[in-house]
């Protein structure tokens, strides 16, 4: 059987694209880039979904919360090698009213669900890999999005940085953030991955995964 991989996330794992407002095809997201680059020994499973936080119920969406969804999620792909967790962007947005300590403690909680779904693992135990999503930057407030997400994200996303690594050392998940390897976010939005963005995630994250199995 191959590896499973799970890719969790929000927008940026669905591959919104913010110049069509469309979705990046299967040649451009970087869920699909990383199978190809992993190879025939691996299968990438793709559960993303836009507005996706931690563990936040929306009240403007319904059904957005991680916390939710990882158990029928993580069963349904059974047995899973790793599951990559990319979140947070969302939980940023003002009208949660967290910061990035309160955040990176959803993203706590939804790791131990995970972990607690014993039946998914198989005999080698959960293995979990947070991605920090790329930061939001500045310039969203001037966008049309920013007036839905409202004050503080950048800033918020900027302190996930440090807060994820903190919980990853807490809950003995592997740790990678994305602003190593993205350069930066499209010009619309200011906090969506661009083609080359999902290009370079995918690169790197092909050459850590096989490590860290």
């Amino acid at each position: 059987m191959k590896k499973h991989i799970v890719c969790f996330g929000d927008s940026n794992t669905h591959g919104y694209c913010a110049l069509t407002n469309g979705r990046f095809s299967e040649e451009e997201r970087w869920t699909c880039l990383l199978g190809q680059l992993l190879g025939e020994d691996y299968l990438v499973l793709e559960e993303g979904l836009s507005g996706r936080t931690t563990c936040f119920d929306d009240p403007v969406h319904e059904g957005l919360s991680g916390l939710d969804y990882i158990y029928p999620c993580l069963m349904s792909h059974a047995p899973v090698d790793l599951l990559v967790i990319m979140l947070g962007t969302n939980d940023t947005k003002e009208r949660f009213g967290s910061s990035a300590a309160c955040i990176a403690l959803g993203l706590k909680r939804l790791v131990a669900k995970a972990v607690a779904t014993t039946d998914c693992w198989g005999t080698h135990g959960p293995r979990i890999l947070i991605v920090v999503p790329k930061t939001i930057d500045k310039e969203y407030e001037s966008t049309a999005v920013g007036a839905t997400m409202g004050r503080g994200c950048a800033e918020k996303s900027e302190g996930l940085i440090a807060e994820y690594k903190t919980i990853a050392n807490l809950t003995n998940c592997f740790y990678f953030d994305a602003n190593e390897v993205v350069a930066e976010n499209n010009h619309i939005d200011y906090m969506h991955l661009t083609k080359e963005g999902h290009q370079s995630l995918a690169k790197v994250l092909s050459g850590l995964i096989p490590s860290l199995l």
